[in-house]
């Protein structure tokens, strides 16, 4: 970006307050060399005649917006994407399509060698994660709204890909170095005699978590990528909608927040069970040289990497948010009477770039690292509670997790589609969504008697699996209640 100040207020820019707005306008640029040249070939840094011009020393005078038109051609453009994002969206459909058939398929296979219940949850996995397609294709199909919306929102997914790009490069590399540690830690880690004679000697243990945490450390990446993906491109959709009708808007905000909530946790759930499968089919489980209880330990490295990336993204992006919050706030409303979240004030595009990296990327990486670590969690207690029981097949005990998280995936997507209508009077937006969460709030409780009674129920304890039901209905009216109070 550019901004020109007028006559001798520049040196006070600089030096003021006011600099720490340009910093938090720009400070993502400076965390690397190779940042400063996105700025310049940015959505605003290219506008010709398009500089913004602020006199520090009073009131703003003008804003000098881009030739129209210019920001639909920006809203295409590639090259400020994410290098994994951009050979996503560039590769031909088919050949993408084919390329993630064959890898399901195989993923798919080893759900079937596990069980018919990951068999199912890995289907459940797929359908919603298309759905999750479906719903950002409907998002992206909106009007964007004026060329100076447009420009606004160009400037804001600029700065958040940027942000993206250098956290991300941070991260990896910091992962790759983890993962050195967690091998010779492991390498190091003493075997009990029956995993030593199920093969699992130290070295494949260190070699396995290691892959387990960065496959968790990948997945949670992408679960916070595309929670920004969507955040950035939804935002002047929804603004666009509003000037037509309230009911539009919410439908693509509810819409495009279900997007990243089905990848989120369709990815978690697809990630542990294609890695308990794989573990299963290589250790031989069925063949009985090792015990079932012994696979979700070896899933505890996923659920480290999860934790990791999303530690890095709350941290980073929480401060950078703040940050520039602050700064905007200092400059813009307290030195310069500039309304708050003005474009004309540099720090309110950051603050906006902020929003998306740190409320919602982070928050879905944060969401994916509880979720994972939930479902390892549980499968490890019920893997030890069938085994302490002396229950001739624990499976259902196990996955019991996976299928309750594949089925949050069908009744949030069922509730997402039966929000409709339109705020009156007597009739507010958020009574319409608690609408549609009541409907999955039913769907919820119906189905979860119906799991436990199928995956809980032992001859040993016939009556067992309507007190973890009961136990489930606590903690559904729970959350029934916390909403609606």
């Amino acid at each position: 970006w550019r901004f020109a100040a007028r006559g001798g207020s520049r040196g006070r820019a600089e030096k003021g307050k006011a600099g720490l707005a340009r910093k938090g306008a720009l400070g993502w640029f400076k965390m690397n060399g190779n940042m400063r040249s996105r700025a310049q070939n940015s959505s605003f840094g290219s506008m010709q005649g398009g500089s913004i011009a602020l006199d520090m020393g009073g009131a703003v005078e003008d804003l000098e917006m881009a030739r129209p038109g210019y920001g639909k051609a920006v809203a295409t453009d590639l090259s400020k994407m994410n290098p994994l994002a951009r050979c996503v969206i560039s590769m031909d459909k088919k050949v993408l399509s084919i390329i993630v058939l064959f890898f399901y398929s195989i993923l798919f296979l080893l759900g079937m060698k596990t069980s018919g219940i990951a068999a199912c949850v890995l289907l459940i996995c797929a359908a919603m994660l298309a759905f999750s397609v479906w719903l950002a294709r409907w998002v992206i199909a909106r009007d964007e709204g004026t060329d100076k919306m447009i420009q606004v929102s160009n400037a804001i997914r600029d700065g958040a890909e940027g942000y993206f790009t250098t956290q991300y490069g941070t991260i990896g590399r910091m992962s790759i170095i983890l993962t050195v540690v967690i091998y010779i830690t492991y390498m190091f880690r003493r075997v009990t005699p029956e995993q030593e004679e199920a093969g699992m000697s130290p070295g494949v243990l260190a070699f396995l978590t290691s892959l387990s945490f960065l496959l968790g450390a990948f997945c949670s990446a992408v679960a916070g990528y595309v929670g920004m993906w969507v955040s950035v491109r939804a935002n002047v959709r929804v603004a666009g909608s509003a000037r037509r009708s309230a009911s539009e808007a919410l439908q693509v905000a509810l819409r495009a927040g279900g997007f990243s909530a089905m990848v989120v946790v369709g990815m978690t759930v697809l990630g542990v069970c294609s890695l308990f499968s794989a573990f299963y089919v290589f250790f031989g489980v069925s063949q009985g040289t090792v015990n079932i209880d012994q696979i979700p330990l070896l899933l505890v490295g996923y659920g480290f990497g999860a934790s990791f990336v999303a530690l890095f993204a709350q941290l980073g992006g929480g401060i950078y948010t703040k940050a520039a919050d602050v700064g905007a706030d200092l400059v813009g409303k307290v030195e310069q009477n500039i309304p708050e979240d003005d474009p004309r004030n540099p720090a309110v595009i950051a603050d906006l770039v902020g929003d998306n990296v740190g409320d919602c990327a982070a928050r879905g990486a944060d969401l994916f690292e509880s979720i994972a670590a939930e479902i390892i969690s549980a499968m490890i207690l019920g893997g030890t509670m069938a085994k302490k029981s002396n229950i001739s097949n624990p499976i259902g005990f196990i996955m019991f997790p996976l299928v309750v998280h594949s089925l949050d995936l069908v009744v949030s997507a069922a509730g997402i589609l039966s929000v409709s209508g339109s705020a009156s009077a007597s009739q507010s937006s958020y009574d319409i969504m608690k609408k549609g969460y009541s409907v999955s709030i039913f769907l919820a409780a119906v189905g979860f008697v119906i799991t436990c009674r199928t995956l809980l129920y032992t001859e040993a304890a016939p009556g067992a699996w309507m007190y973890f039901s009961m136990c489930g209905f606590v903690g559904i009216a729970c959350s029934y209640a916390f909403v609606f109070i």
